[in-house]
């Protein structure tokens, strides 16, 4: 148990605070090189610089990375790119509310996602190597659907009611793009954070350019992923 508390240490504060500095780094593209997930930014983003959103947010998916290492053994991609980014800037917008100096600042980032990813891993690292056998074939035929619920079901409403709360643009291209793509790839919620970009955009800046070039890029993107996941001939196209 010492040796996997003092490995998950290392590995959670590597990973954590590489992660954290990626997703701050991201809000200053293209003047600077980034490293991280476009549906991170998106995500983060949705919170709106509300920490509470983002505890919430990191809260929810740690249920679900728990669960899942319950009853497989193994860390998701939800700890890195969802739990310690959005855990990490609830922190440092506690004490203050302006993202361009907390969530957009790389080296508090980092600092703050080293702390968190360290205990994050150990956490779920001995909760998993302390249960025994026997527990974790029920958790994997009873947490792992309720987690999966809560990804399919209740995170797509959190984020669609979120969509209709910032204003008439967002919500409806929030709904149409969380729509499609609950047809392409069964999950609602990259659509919904699209959505939200691109009405937000829209909204502040009117159908521009850069709007016209966002959407451009997502449809291409909506119509390779439906090609390759074969959804044009599942409807007969």
């Amino acid at each position: 148990m010492i040796e996997v508390i003092i490995k998950s240490l290392i590995i959670g504060a590597l990973g954590g605070g590489a992660v954290a500095a990626g997703a701050a780094r991201m809000f200053h593209t293209p003047k600077s090189q980034s490293m991280g997930a476009f549906r991170t930014l998106g995500e983060l983003n949705a919170c709106q610089g509300d920490p509470l959103a983002h505890y919430s947010f990191g809260l929810g998916f740690l249920f679900n990375a728990a669960a899942a290492v319950v009853a497989s053994g193994a860390l998701t991609q939800d700890v890195l790119h969802r739990i310690v980014p959005n855990l990490s800037a609830g922190t440092l917008l506690f004490k203050n509310k302006n993202p361009e100096e907390t969530l957009h600042d790389p080296k508090k980032m980092m600092l703050v996602g080293s702390v968190v990813g360290a205990l994050v891993v150990t956490f779920l690292n001995t909760l998993a190597s302390s249960i025994p056998e026997s527990l974790s074939v029920i958790a994997k035929e009873i947490l792992s659907p309720a987690s999966s619920m809560m990804m399919k079901t209740v995170m797509p409403i959190i984020f669609w009611l979120a969509a209709l709360d910032a204003g008439k643009r967002t919500g409806i291209w929030g709904t149409i793009l969380g729509g499609c793509a609950q047809m392409i790839m069964g999950n609602a919620v990259p659509g919904i954070v699209l959505g939200i970009l691109i009405g937000e955009t829209i909204e502040e800046n009117g159908f521009n350019r850069p709007a016209q070039v966002m959407l451009g890029i997502v449809i291409a993107m909506f119509v390779t992923i439906a090609y390759f996941r074969g959804f044009f001939a599942k409807l007969g196209l």
